[in-house]
């Protein structure tokens, strides 16, 4: 138990304007989340129920939960399914809806080498209204754009290793102009997303398993994304503009705690914060820390 310190690091760095898992929702994507040590290799199936919740800017809270279903075909190859929701509220402003739905392959090429290839569909167009103005991404379920997924994952002894790129190839229908707001709007200073235009992501996820005793593992993980352009917008004189600072890094850190009920139950604690953050993130997914809960059996 020598390792639970660890845990409390984590929440003595904090920024209320920072950036958790940054991404469109890649970075807990089942085959690039710190790879499995469950006692139990048998079984092929593995059924997930999770939730969150967590703090974002401007006054919001976050929260949500997610169905998943894990499927190993054969040796090499493997299927992931996932679907999500997302609630929001601060403002006096509460949304909740269905989110994304995550389609994933998995291949095993070795021992030591895993690919995935997958989509993100979205279950909304993220152009949520309300008393008649549409609302800006902070409060939107999803970034309604149908997403394209690479990643290669490496292990070097306990060490793992996962690069991965999120491209969307469509964009949403989000209408929100802050000028279309009243002066003494609380929404009068989030950044306009008319017919946003978002870039896509990579990331580099680096963990190291830690067994505490045959059921508790503990897992460190870093990972950095990096939003490979600035993001854009059309404002009110139908002129396309970028979001200056909407590029660039987010580093974030993680904490996985696993406890193994049995061979066929697992429960897992996730905590994520981020460490360095962009400058403008327009696309909603600040979180300044975020927790997730978990509990997967595998049949």
């Amino acid at each position: 138990m020598k390792y639970l310190f660890l845990i409390p690091l984590f929440f003595l760095y904090n920024q209320t304007n920072a950036q958790g898992c940054s991404d469109a929702g890649f970075c807990t994507i089942n085959s690039f989340k710190p790879g499995s040590t469950d006692s139990n290799k048998a079984l092929k199936n593995q059924f997930k129920i999770g939730a969150f919740y967590g703090n974002a800017d401007n006054s919001i809270s976050v929260y949500g939960n997610y169905l998943e279903f894990n499927r190993q075909l054969n040796k090499s190859f493997g299927i992931d399914l996932k679907l999500t929701t997302l609630a929001q509220n601060g403002n006096g402003i509460s949304t909740f809806g269905l989110s994304d739905a995550f389609i994933n392959a998995n291949y095993r090429a070795n021992e030591k080498v895993r690919i995935t290839l997958g989509a993100k569909l979205p279950l909304t167009n993220a152009n949520n209204f309300k008393n008649g103005l549409p609302l800006p991404m902070d409060y939107q379920s999803s970034l309604g754009t149908f997403d394209l997924i690479f990643g290669l994952g490496y292990e070097i002894k306990k060490i793992q290793i996962v690069a991965a790129i999120q491209q969307p190839l469509t964009q949403n229908k989000n209408q929100f102009l802050s000028s279309n707001y009243p002066i003494n709007s609380n929404l009068k200073d989030f950044q306009s997303t008319n017919r946003f235009i978002r870039s896509g992501d990579v990331l580099l996820r680096v963990s190291y398993p830690i067994e505490i005793g045959s059921k508790l593992r503990l897992t460190p993980s870093i990972l950095p994304i990096y939003h490979l352009a600035n993001d854009k917008f059309v404002n009110e004189l139908n002129i396309e503009r970028e979001i200056i600072g909407s590029k660039g890094l987010t580093l974030n850190g993680n904490i996985y705690l696993d406890y193994e009920i049995n061979t066929k139950n697992i429960l897992q604690l996730n905590i994520g914060m981020p460490f360095i953050v962009r400058k403008a993130r327009p696309d909603g997914l600040t979180r300044s820390i975020i927790a997730n809960i978990e509990y997967r059996i595998k049949f």
